[in-house]
């Protein structure tokens, strides 16, 4: 299987592709004002405490407030205690009633914000390398839940000891640590060591709200999740942003910075044949090889993916068939949530099969499908309506949401009203404003032209209103009007 990365860089924004085989398997985009936050330590003020909600408000210094579970706070809460890793003794988490507003506290970002809601907030600080997470303060290692098999997970266990990591910072083996050798690992906790010092000498500098530390952008971060050993290539049509990547390698993954190259071409997408399949993300309907299709339709807190057999044309029974597209479309879904980077509650709505062995491997399929996400989600299950429940994590704004905006026209509806629901409207409204307006004796009615053609169709019930209210009605046609707006003058 060939696998590539491609980067793409424009003034206004950065776009990264990973594709197997030329497909599109994950997509990210990054510009100035949208930038991440997800991963950035702050030094916060607490603004609010709701005892109710069992939260806190913090102010970090952006235009919303933090939000903050008071459960999660422990010993990052008070800023005039000495944070060091030097300070083994691990804290008792604060309670509720000696959380104050104006007191000062260290949290990440885990998650942007959304709507109205400001980011969420965590006081367990975790700083990523390639293959380790460090936890500075807390005081236990772990290993990534990915890493399936035991004996490679015992084998990392052991690389872990014979390290002698501090007994005092918390280490967590990144998936991609799978196959590392001890030099690798300790290079990584070396290099996270020394970053956390230098961000404790920043904690002690600045006051609260300000940021303590800012998560690597776009591009670095593709290459440290995503640039693995079985990446054939790395391209970069930026020959600014191939040099600063190729530092980055050096000091990081310098086995694998022949794979790097810089793209001399004028469209690095388009040769690809990556534009066009970045453009099917947006769309509702999605085709399978099969001629079947599933169509996604996001709210703000649900996903819904419907799964229909459209053109199947196999000459096979209803049960294998519904099968073979659920199959396929268990697959598709997957990648189309990692694309899309959708998340909350999604509810796949299958063709109905009876057999329980099917449902089972439609299971084992969806999962399967699932294992290479980096978000966390959990599987509820197969209901017998064949109804598959989920949950998966949502930590950034969508591409979606990055690309789009709410439709001026329907008001992100997604439907405007009829020229026939308009008309009835506009009698209405017309009935209600010379009610109010006894004296007038001319009317203006301003109108899309389809609405328009419409009343035209019944001139009698336009004949009725001018009797009943002594009036004369002008229809006035304006093509830039709006199919609902009304305006009545």
């Amino acid at each position: 299987m060939s696998k590539e990365i491609l980067i793409n860089v424009e003034f206004q924004e950065k776009r990264v592709a990973v594709l197997n085989d030329g497909v599109l398997e994950e997509f990210f985009i990054e510009r100035p004002q949208d930038k991440t936050i997800v991963g950035n330590i702050y030094k916060g003020k607490i603004e609010a405490v709701m005892p109710a909600l069992g939260a806190a408000f913090v102010d970090i210094g952006l235009p919303k407030k933090g939000f903050l579970y008071l459960s999660e706070i422990g010993s990052a809460f008070d800023m005039t205690e000495k944070i060091s890793t030097q300070d083994a003794k691990p804290q008792k988490p604060k309670t509720p009633a000696e959380i104050k507003k104006g007191q000062e506290i260290l949290v990440q970002v885990v998650k942007e914000s959304f709507g109205t809601k400001g980011p969420r907030l965590t006081t367990e600080i975790g700083i990523a390398g390639r293959y380790l997470v460090m936890m500075p303060q807390e005081n236990q290692t772990g290993i990534s839940r990915r890493i399936a098999d035991e004996a490679e997970r015992r084998r990392l266990r052991g690389v872990l000891h014979e390290l002698k990591l501090p007994g005092n910072i918390g280490f967590i083996v990144r998936t991609a640590a799978e196959g590392k050798n001890k030099q690798e690992l300790l290079r990584d906790a070396n290099f996270l060591q020394k970053l956390w010092k230098r961000v404790e000498k920043i904690i002690h500098a600045k006051k609260a709200p300000s940021l303590i530390y800012e998560e690597y952008d776009l591009t670095l971060r593709a290459i440290r999740d995503s640039f693995t050993e079985d990446v054939n290539k790395l391209i970069v049509d930026s020959k600014s942003e191939y040099y600063r990547v190729q530092r980055f390698m050096r000091s990081f993954l310098g086995n694998l910075a022949n794979r790097v190259d810089l793209y001399k071409g004028h469209n690095l997408f388009v040769e690809k044949d990556i534009e066009r399949q970045i453009n099917r993300i947006f769309e509702t309907k999605v085709y399978l090889k099969s001629k079947a299709y599933i169509i996604i339709e996001p709210t703000e807190g649900l996903v819904v993916i419907d799964v229909n057999s459209g053109g199947f044309r196999k000459k096979i029974n209803q049960e294998e068939m519904a099968f073979k597209v659920n199959c396929e479309a268990a697959v598709e879904a997957a990648r189309q949530l990692r694309l899309r980077d959708l998340g909350g509650i999604i509810v796949i709505d299958f063709i109905d099969m009876e057999r329980e062995f099917h449902r089972r491997e439609l299971l084992n399929t969806l999962r399967k499908a699932l294992q290479h996400d980096r978000a966390k989600y959990d599987i509820l299950g197969i209901s017998k309506f064949g109804l598959a429940e989920l949950t998966r994590e949502r930590i950034h704004n969508t591409v979606q949401s990055l690309s789009f905006q709410a439709c001026p026209y329907c008001q992100g509806r997604g439907k405007v009203k009829s020229p026939v629901t308009t008309s009835i409207l506009v009698f209405r409204e017309l009935r209600t404003f010379l009610l109010n307006n006894k004296a007038l004796r001319t009317v203006n009615l301003t109108l899309n032209p389809t609405v328009c053609e419409e009343i035209l169709k019944d001139k009698e019930s336009l004949r009725q209103a001018e009797h009943k209210f002594r009036v004369k009605i002008n229809l006035i046609s304006n093509p830039s009007a709006h199919i609902e707006e009304i305006k009545i003058s």
